[in-house]
């Protein structure tokens, strides 16, 4: 079986490079080493190299660094129509959406995927995955899960929640939630596990929510890791208040997934913890206070 995964640098990339390479063969082209905004060099890659399946996380902009730019759209459209437009060349591609295709400028609420649509995404980062959904209902071979909040080890401890929060205690440094919110986490391990699934069987639907099996509050999230830490740090919530849910039903994939265990967030979060234990040195402590 050879594996094409798209964002092979970044968050998630990372992670699913260490985890299938055992498996199977795995190419995570560079920037360099296949400009995906080029249709003809993607059409000559996938022609060359006899792609079984595309695991395609390859994003540009949509975080806190960087939300938007002026063609953000449109180069995220065309990396994916340029892979999805050369489905003969291979059997599967795995999109990776996102909660956001819900439309975060309201509240999303336990949504299902049959809510898909009922607001359309006024951010550009939501509207390019909510564009991809609908060209992927009239597809044959993409399915696309939509993940919700997802943490790891490879993530950028300076912006996302839980790795800035053990990174803090790391150095003794003050720990700050924005707001409170209740919000859906995946360990990026269990993505792993389940993409394994859907690489090896053939999915019964083409989307899925992909959160977590509990719902958390931030600030809950917080407390078990100053247990898990062994410090008695102080938590300063800046804003009162509950901040809008990010959670989803994610009923269909537990049925069809139905011996899958998540990890439980204790024992993620533990693990992400001593990670970064291990791999003190290459933190760049300042950088966490900037965000």
């Amino acid at each position: 079986m050879k594996l094409l995964i798209t964002g092979g640098s970044g968050f998630i990339g990372k992670n699913l490079v260490e985890y299938f390479s055992e498996k199977y063969e795995v190419l995570a082209p560079s920037h360099e080493g296949l400009e995906l905004l080029d249709e003809k060099a993607v059409e000559e890659f996938l022609k060359n190299n006899k792609i079984d399946i595309i695991i395609h996380t390859a994003v540009k902009g949509g975080g806190r660094k960087l939300p938007s730019y002026p063609d953000m759209l449109k180069e995220n459209l065309r990396i994916f129509f340029n892979l999805a437009s050369n489905s003969k060349y291979y059997k599967k591609m795995i999109f990776l959406g996102s909660g956001a295709e819900y439309d975060k400028s309201g509240e999303i609420k336990e949504v299902k995927e049959e809510d898909i649509g009922k607001n359309v995404p006024n951010d550009d980062y939501g509207f390019y995955k909510f564009i991809c959904s609908k060209y992927i209902e009239l597809s044959d071979n993409i399915i696309n899960l939509r993940i919700f909040g997802i943490f790891g080890k490879h993530e950028d401890y300076e912006i996302r929640l839980i790795s800035n929060i053990l990174c803090r205690v790391l150095f003794n440094l003050p720990v700050e939630i924005n707001q409170n919110a209740i919000f859906d986490f995946v360990y990026v391990e269990d993505l792993c596990r389940i993409l394994e699934y859907f690489i090896e069987d053939n999915a019964k639907e083409k989307f899925y929510n992909l959160g977590g099996e509990k719902h958390f509050e931030l600030i809950d999230i917080a407390n078990k890791i100053k247990e898990i830490s062994g410090k008695d740090f102080e938590i300063k919530i800046k804003n009162p208040g509950m901040n809008k849910e990010y959670t989803c039903d994610n009923s269909r994939l537990r049925n069809e997934l139905k011996d899958f265990k998540f990890t439980e967030i204790e024992i993620a979060i533990n693990n992400l913890y001593h990670w970064y234990l291990e791999n003190k040195d290459e933190i760049k402590w300042e950088n966490l206070l900037k965000y």
